[in-house]
């Protein structure tokens, strides 16, 4: 490691203004950016520690939506009482020492193409709420580790609207506990929204054809014919291309036949 400013500001104010001086980077749970740095793959010489800001923390839930702010950790996330679908995949992220220190705020944004919280957001149709504005979890995701977020822009809270059914399935890859493929699905009065993470080049996205039919049937049976375009899949020592557009497929189904 090399050395850094490390500040640890009260409140959403202050973190914005240390974040405005030259080379800063906010630092969430440091899950991701903490091991970065160690290879040298990231250099910044100050660090905004977003822990510290009460006004990020905790879940609340509110007759049909849930407020998760930023700097929530998975773990709590996990222990609040929302939805079987949020909380079942924010208990198996990583490991408990994972859990006890990466927060939703960082996760969305980094955008890991791996990562569980880009798809719950994207099938829930979520918003991510900034220090300065509103984005819809459509608009917000632009491919990997790309999202529309501004230089000097935190993620405050995640509003998410309470489905009537939902799950997320999750194929890990077992040294890293990340997503070799992960689907979550959530059913609505207006239709179903499908989100898979871990697969696509591009990566977290919205299974359309899975999310027509469902929404038409949701049962197994409406998908279980269906199949994902492997052209943009990824390809790596841990799956083929074929691999991981099956596994869409799989895993979309156990999703259906598990919500709730």
């Amino acid at each position: 490691m090399y050395n850094f400013e490390f500040v640890k500001p009260s409140n959403v104010a202050d973190a914005l203004a240390a974040l405005a001086s030259e080379e800063a980077q906010a630092l969430g749970g440091g899950q991701t950016l903490i091991p970065t740095m160690k290879q040298r793959l990231a250099s910044p010489e100050k660090l905004v520690s977003l822990l510290g800001i009460s006004e990020m923390q905790g879940v609340d839930v509110s007759g049909n939506i849930v407020t998760i702010g930023g700097a929530t950790t998975h773990a709590n996330v996990a222990a609040a009482d929302a939805f079987s679908g949020l909380t079942g995949l924010a208990s198996g992220i990583g490991d408990p020492a994972v859990r006890n220190r990466g927060t939703i705020g960082g996760s969305l944004a980094n955008n890991d193409p791996a990562a569980c919280y880009p798809a719950a957001a994207l099938a829930t149709g979520a918003t991510i709420v900034t220090n300065s504005r509103e984005i819809l979890a459509d608009d917000y995701f632009q491919g990997m580790f790309t999202t529309a977020l501004k230089e000097v822009e935190i993620i405050t809270a995640v509003r998410i609207p309470v489905p009537l059914a939902s799950n997320y399935q999750k194929f890990e890859q077992p040294a890293s506990r990340f997503a070799l493929v992960g689907v979550f699905v959530a059913k609505y009065v207006d239709g179903v929204r499908v989100a898979i993470t871990g697969a696509s080049e591009n990566g977290v996205f919205r299974w359309s054809e899975a999310e027509a039919a469902l929404s038409v049937n949701f049962s197994y049976d409406a998908i279980s014919s269906l199949s994902v375009d492997a052209s943009d899949m990824i390809s790596d020592l841990h799956g083929t291309k074929e691999y991981r557009a099956n596994l869409v497929r799989v895993l979309t189904g156990r999703a259906v036949l598990s919500a709730s």
